[in-house]
C-alpha cells in the first residue's frame, strides 16, 4: 500500500505560471523518494501543496488511502501529526526567542493527547528533550541554548529532532542540506539515513543536488518546469534510457 499517492496535481499562481503541472506519483512506506530539479522547477511548491500549506487547483492527494486535499483544518490535525517537514534554512525554521528545549517540546505539546510514541518516552520534559538530542547526535547541554548560539549543522539537527519528536510516518525534506558546508552536509545525510532505518520513517527528499538525492533515495524523479520528466530506481541513474535533462544533471554532478 502506498503511504502517499498524488494524482494529477496542478497548482498555478495568479501571474499565470503553472508551478506544478499534472503530477502523479506514489511513495511507499519506509521508502525515500527523491525529487531533483533546478531552482524554480516547482519542487518547493509541490512540498507546500502536499503539506496543505497552499491550496491546489486540481488533482488529489491521498495519505494512507484517505483523500486529504479537501479536508478542513480540524480534519487535517491527525494528518499534520503524521507528516512533518525539514526546510532549507534552519535559522528561519527556529524561533530565535525560544531556547532549543522549548522548540523541541512544542510539537509534543500540540499533539500529546493523541500520541502513542514507541521510540521515545515522556517521563519528564527534560528527559524527552535529552532523548531527542541524543537521537540526532547532539549534546544535552544544547537544550538551554538559543538558535543563534549553534552552528548551521547543529541547528539543522535540531529541526530534524523536532520533526521526529512526534514520530511521524513521513518527513518532507526540502533542500535540507543546501545551506550547510560540505562536511555538515555529509553528516546530516548520514544521520537522516540512520533515522529512517531506526524509526521506520518515509522521506520525500527534495533537492537540486543530484548527488545528495542519489545517495539518499531508492527511487528518483526528475522535475522540470512543473512536470516529472523522468523517474527510475537509483541503480538506473546512468542508464542510456534516461531523459536528456537527467543526463544534463548527471553531467554536472
Amino acid at each position: 500500500m502506498s503511504l502517499l499517492a498524488v494524482k494529477q496535481l496542478t497548482k498555478s499562481y495568479q501571474a499565470g505560471k503553472t508551478a506544478v503541472n499534472n503530477l502523479s506519483f506514489e511513495l511507499k512506506k519506509g521508502e525515500c523518494l527523491g525529487i531533483v530539479g533546478e531552482s524554480g522547477c516547482g519542487k518547493s511548491t509541490l512540498a507546500r501543496c502536499l503539506l496543505r500549506i497552499e491550496p491546489i487547483d486540481s488533482g488529489s492527494i491521498y495519505f494512507k488511502n484517505e483523500a486529504i486535499e479537501q479536508l478542513n483544518e480540524h480534519q487535517l490535525h491527525p494528518y499534520r501529526k503524521n507528516i512533518q517537514i525539514v526546510l532549507q534554512n534552519p535559522a528561519a525554521a527556529l524561533n530565535p526567542k525560544l531556547k532549543i528545549k522549548d522548540s523541541l517540546i512544542d510539537p509534543y505539546a500540540q499533539y500529546s493527547r493523541k500520541l502513542n510514541l514507541s521510540h521515545f518516552s515522556y517521563s519528564s520534559r527534560d528527559a524527552f528533550v535529552k532523548q531527542l538530542l541524543e537521537a540526532v547526535e547532539l549534546p544535552s547541554g544544547i537544550a538551554n541554548q538559543y538558535p543563534h548560539e549553534l552552528s548551521g549543522g547543529q541547528r539543522q539537527r535540531v529541526t530534524i529532532a523536532r520533526a521526529i519528536s512526534i514520530e511521524p510516518e513521513l518527513i518532507v525534506l526540502d533542500e535540507p542540506t543546501a545551506s550547510l558546508d560540505v562536511i555538515s552536509q555529509g553528516a546530516v545525510l548520514t544521520l537522516l539515513t540512520e533515522l529512517r532505518e531506526t524509526l521506520n520513517l518515509s522521506y520525500l527528499f527534495i533537492s537540486h543536488d543530484l548527488a545528495a538525492v542519489s545517495q539518499m533515495s531508492q527511487r528518483i524523479m526528475v522535475m522540470k518546469e512543473g512536470k516529472i520528466v523522468d523517474q527510475f530506481i537509483r541503480d538506473h541513474l546512468f542508464g542510456e534510457e534516461r531523459h536528456p535533462y537527467t543526463k544534463e544533471l548527471i553531467s554536472i554532478f
